[in-house]
């Protein structure tokens, strides 16, 4: 079993959502159309691949986790959307998958091997192409009242620190590759979210998800509930979102 494979169901529809308008302004900055193609790196329920679908003219997808494909597929097929879905980790591509013009990693950077991603993106991107570290995240700031709440409750049910920062994890990647970290896009978004679905986001994190929690599931969402439950409105939140992309070249 998968270390994700207790979270698939859980995961498109509880993590920090990327909204319409950040597909739309990174593609329009860096230029994308038809003519390009597209690889997701840990592509998980299909989250970037389905983003960016409308905006170029090929799309793969790449996972080690089954039941995050078939998410994926589903959820292509709802979207009326048509890409190839690959199951295996991205280090063990091979050569003749072709090289992409964006290639795009979300929220599995830090799963992937350093010493083995600076060979694998020197052969997947094509000459001028680039590649898009994206993430998806609640502000960490006073915009979101509860997130230190939010994020010490984390800690007390799955001993997850911040471990290396965001920006050491890009350099960690990026190493020895003939790429660099340059500009960033940033879109921010705002929506509402019940209390139990932000209990609930604590099992779609892998040092948290039902299989590490085993029977504490229920004690693990009451405590996180009763913390966010001062700073809620009749049980629901404002979210702030910022969704980024990292571009390098």
């Amino acid at each position: 079993m998968g270390r994700f494979a207790t979270t698939v169901a859980l995961y498109e529809k509880l993590r920090p959502p990327y909204p319409t308008e950040f597909f739309r302004t990174v593609s329009a900055r860096l230029g994308l159309s038809e003519r390009h193609r597209l690889i997701d790196l840990g592509t998980g329920p299909g989250l970037l691949a389905l983003g960016f679908a409308p905006y170029v003219g090929r799309i793969v997808g790449v996972d080690p986790e089954p039941g995050m494909l078939a998410e994926a597929r589903q959820a292509a097929q709802r979207a009326g959307e048509d890409f190839t879905l690959i199951e295996g980790k991205a280090e063990a591509l091979p050569v003749d998958v072709g090289q992409f013009d964006i290639v795009t990693i979300g929220r599995a950077l830090h799963w992937l091997e350093p010493d083995a991603t600076a060979g694998l993106l020197d052969r997947l991107v094509a000459p001028g192409g680039v590649i898009a570290i994206c993430s998806s995240n609640s502000a960490a700031d006073e915009r979101n009242a509860w997130v230190e709440a939010y994020n010490r409750a984390r800690r007390d049910w799955s001993g997850a620190a911040d471990g290396v920062r965001y920006g050491r994890q890009v350099a960690l990647r990026l190493a020895g590759s003939r790429f660099r970290a340059g500009e960033t896009i940033a879109v921010e978004s705002r929506h509402a979210v019940r209390v139990e679905q932000l209990a609930r986001r604590m099992l779609t994190f892998s040092s948290s998800s039902p299989a590490v929690l085993g029977d504490k599931v229920e004690d693990m969402l009451r405590d996180v509930e009763q913390r966010l439950l001062p700073f809620s409105h009749s049980g629901a939140l404002d979210e702030v979102v910022v969704s980024t992309a990292q571009i390098a070249r």
